[in-house]
Order: structure tokens, then sequence, then C-alpha cells
């Protein structure tokens, strides 16, 4: 009897344990560099930049221009990045009830709880009938430790979640070197000056709601850079983001480097129905620090339709009114947004709660209301200023030598009014102009700092390409330095500060015509094989 029941229990832990290996070979495939007549074996590595890099038989990582390949490595190349991209935009651990449901249904479920009806049956045949008051609790001791055990790891399936790194720092990719990103094991951080290079700041806040705050770049790098979990896990309860939770700090970072805070202020009110916001959906807080309250919809002007304009702090990417897969948006949660294909991810809207109605993923709240861990915008200026009823923000521009701003307002319909401020080393000059006279206090606060370039990244000089005159009212002119060649340039965009596309060329261009154009600042593109250059121009 012990035998059988012995042969029994090793026959199925050994089937319950058993499982198959495979080593998947990463093919070696003849490449055939067309344009420099060579040809290199080796094995596909990653397509990043328009370079392919590829390793060889030595284990040498080389990598070619994508025009240099021939036609059929190309189309190699592109089905092999559709398939990462594909890869890269699903979660590792997916994260729906269907995959909690097809754990909970594991082969290995019912094989145990069928070796356990045929332990049952054994013991029920050779035993005697005094020894069967035991097989009932036994069993069902051990369907209990069973369904506990797939349970659990059903449920751990269902609330954790990892996200690509490359997937998260692609959606930033359009907004570097004005950020920068890295990551380690838990989180992928952020680096900015909180400034957006894109569109205006200020303009637009109502005659009640501006604070007499200006935007100041802030160093959110190194220590002080923004979080977002890599492996975010959802929460039991998810926590609203309203008027009584928080209400200090983000919640969550803009891929342009801009940190999100809840619609709420910390006085309870909507900031954008209470007039406090600019066009864009932003306005400065106490530590002079520019954030945006609702979800900044306009950065699709610059950003893939396809990609987030912002992630969450609890890790949750947020998306505008096109799912990652180019289709339309699907109907919301209660929390604003949904999983798709086993992801969960926010939506912004042009309406109220406008991006997150609750953190679904775990954050910490501290005792401020303030999810932890984050930076500090912290202020320079000692004044505690509160609002300035009847002022209206005519401009906020950056002055003349780039190291301050200069905004101006009218008060009461009057013009003449300004607060023109710049920093030089470690003090910071601020001037407070009015039609009466000019006050000027001067204040100690943190040096200016650099956003850092990643090392993967390779953004050229600023002086590589020359654009004048600036300012212009005609034509553009493109004039180049010994380092780059016309055949480099793959695009030249002129965007508004709206983010909208005014202008676009494939390759290079001596001369645009731009007077078809209205007057004020723009940003220019120049996008080449592997990096590309940003610039700023004003058109009269």
């Amino acid at each position: 009897m012990k035998k059988i029941i012995a042969i029994l229990l090793c026959s199925l832990s050994s089937l319950i344990y058993a499982h198959s290996t495979s080593n998947e070979n990463n093919a070696i495939r003849h490449w055939n560099i067309a344009k420099q007549n060579k040809a290199i074996d080796g094995s596909f590595y990653m397509y990043k930049n328009g370079e392919v890099f590829i390793e060889d038989l030595q284990s040498n990582i080389v990598h070619f221009s994508f025009a240099q390949l021939s036609n059929q490595d190309q189309t190699f190349v592109l089905k092999k990045e559709k398939l990462i991209e594909a890869i890269n935009t699903q979660i590792s651990n997916t994260n729906t009830k269907a995959v909690a449901i097809k754990n909970f249904f594991d082969f290995k479920f019912w094989l145990i709880i069928g070796g356990l009806i045929m332990l049952g049956l054994v013991i029920h045949t050779f035993s005697n009938n005094k020894k069967i008051k035991y097989l009932v609790p036994v069993l069902s001791v051990g369907v209990i430790m069973t369904f506990y055990s797939f349970t659990k790891k059903a449920m751990k399936t269902l609330q954790t979640t990892t996200t690509s790194t490359a997937f998260m720092d692609s959606a930033f990719a359009s907004f570097k070197p004005n950020v920068n990103t890295y990551s380690t094991s838990t989180y992928f951080y952020i680096e900015s000056k909180g400034i957006p290079t894109t569109h205006t700041m200020m303009v637009g806040i109502s005659n009640h709601g501006w604070q007499q705050q200006v935007p100041l770049p802030k160093c959110y790098i190194g220590a002080s850079a923004w979080p977002v979990p890599i492996n975010p896990v959802i929460a039991a309860t998810p926590v609203a983001v309203n008027a009584s939770h928080f209400t200090k700090g983000a919640i969550a970072i803009a891929v342009n480097g801009v940190p999100i805070f809840n619609p709420y202020t910390n006085t309870g009110v909507d900031a954008l129905l209470d007039g406090q916001l600019d066009t864009y959906g932003g306005h400065c807080g106490r530590g002079d620090d520019y954030h945006y309250h609702t979800a900044p919809l306009h950065l699709y002007g610059v950003q893939s339709p396809t990609l987030p304009i912002a992630f969450a702090l609890d890790g949750f990417a947020v998306y505008g009114s096109v799912e990652p897969d180019g289709n339309a948006m699907i109907a919301l949660d209660v929390n604003h947004g949904h999983y798709r294909n086993g992801v969960y991810h926010y939506h912004g809207s042009v309406a109220a709660p406008y991006m997150i109605g609750s953190m679904v993923g775990v954050v910490t709240e501290d005792a401020s209301n303030q999810i932890i861990p984050q930076p500090q915008g912290n202020p320079v200026r000692t004044e505690n200023w509160g609002p300035l009823t009847g002022a209206l923000i005519t401009s906020c521009l950056p002055n003349g030598t780039n190291n301050g701003y200069n905004v101006a307002y009218t008060l009461n319909g009057t013009a003449g009014y300004a607060t023109n401020y710049s920093w030089l080393g470690t003090i910071y000059t601020y001037s407070y102009v009015t039609p009466a006279g000019t006050t000027t206090n001067n204040y100690t606060g943190p040096a200016q700092c650099l956003v850092p370039t990643s090392i993967t990244e390779n953004f050229i000089d600023q002086n590589s390409i020359t654009v004048y005159p600036n300012p212009t009212s005609d034509i553009l002119n493109f004039n180049l330095s010994k380092t780059i060649k016309e055949t480099d340039i793959k695009e030249i965009a002129i965007y508004s500060l709206k983010g909208e596309v005014v202008y676009k060329a494939e390759g290079y261009k001596q001369n645009i015509d731009i007077k078809q154009l209205s007057k004020g600042t723009y940003i220019i593109k120049v996008l080449l094989d592997k990096t590309q250059l940003v610039k700023k121009i004003v058109i009269q």
C-alpha cells in the first residue's frame, strides 16, 4: 500500500515540477551595406536614431546608417523594430483579469487537484474503514492550500506590472535635450528645468488669478529628478485626485519635463475654472515653479499621437484622444483611464477631471497631502505674494541675454507694469516696474544648472547650424558648419508656440520663405541621422 502511494506521489511531483527548456538562438544574418559595397555577418542588436546596431561574430557592436543597408535588410530591420515596439508597449506581467483567470486554471493547478483526488481514491480503496475518517480533513487541507497558492499567484499577477524603460524613454525623445532620462531597477528618472520650450507661459490668466509668481527654471537634476515607478502596483482602493488628496506637489510629469499638479489648488478650487491658468493650462506656484494643472494635450503638436504626453507618479502613462495602437479612445472608467491590451493607462481631456480621476497605482501621500518621493520647487524670493486683482499678463518672454524673463502686464487696464528678473551665479535680481517707477530687489538662490545629455544621445553643438537673420520677416537662411553636410539633414520643421507644425520639408533647405507666417515666436527643429537641433526664432 505504502509503495503504491509513494509511486503516485513521485509521479505527481515529477509532472508538476518538470519543465521544458530551450535556447533561443540570436540568428546570424548576412548584412549587405550597399552604400559602402561591403558585407558583414552578425545578429541584429537594435535600431535607434536612424542607426542599425549589429553584433558581429566577434561580439563587437558595429553600427551603420539605416539608409546604407540594402532594401532587403531595411525591410528586416523595420519588421524587427515593429516587433520590438509591440513588446515594449506591453507590460511584462500582464495585468488583466483574463490573465489572472488563466493562471488560476493553470494546468499545474488541475494536476494537483487531480492528484489529490487520485490519492484519496487509493487510500479509500486500500485502507480500512477506521482510517477513512482521516481522509476528508487531509484532502480538505490539501485543496485549501492549493487554492490559496494559486489565488495568491493570480492576485500577484493582477496587481504588479513592469513598464519597459525603452518605451518610456521614447515618449520623451521629441523634447530632448531639454529633458534627460535614465533609470534604475525601481524608478525611471526625468531631469529637466521645468520650463516649456514649445509654448509661452502665463499669458491668459484672468484678472483675479495671478498670484504674482513668475516662472523660474528649477534644477530637477540628479537627486532632484522626477521619479516614476518602473514596477507600478495596482492599488486595492484607488485614491481620488480631489480637493482633499494630493493638493500639494505634482501628480504627474509631462514629457516636456514640466510637472503636472492636481486640478484643485491647495485652497480647494478648480484652478482652470477659477481663471488661474494660462492658455496652456499652467501657472507658477509659490516657489516660482511653473507647472500644469490640466492635461497638456497641446504637446501633441510635437508629440506622436500614439505616445504618452505624461506619466503619473504611480507609474502609468497618460494619453490623449487616441489609444496607443492609433485607434480612437475607448470608454473610460471612473478613474479616467482603462486597460488596453493588458496595460492600464489614463487619458487627458478638456473637461474635468482633465487627466486622472483617481490614482490607480499605489502611491505614498505624506501629511501635507503630497506624493512622495518627488523633488521640490523651492522659492528664491522671501515675500509672501498673493493675488493681484485687475492684473492681466500680456507677455512673458526671455530677456536678451537668456538669463531671465520679462513679464509684462496691465493693471486695471493701465499698461506699463512688469516684473523683470534675471540671475547671475547665485544672485537673482527682480525689478518691479510700475508707471510710477521701478523697485529692484536682490535675492540669493541656487546657481542655474544644465540638463545632462544622455550617453545614448548625441546632440550637436548649437553653432553647427546657423539660422539667420533672427528676427526676420521674409526669408530664413541656414548655414552649415564644416562638421555638417547637407545630406546629413533629414528634415526641417517649424512649430508655433501652440505646438502646431506650420512648415515641414524633407532634406536640407538653404532658404525658407516664411512671409506667409504670422508675427511671433516659433521653434525650429532640424532633424539629422542621429540627433536633432532645436532653435527659437522671432518673425516680425
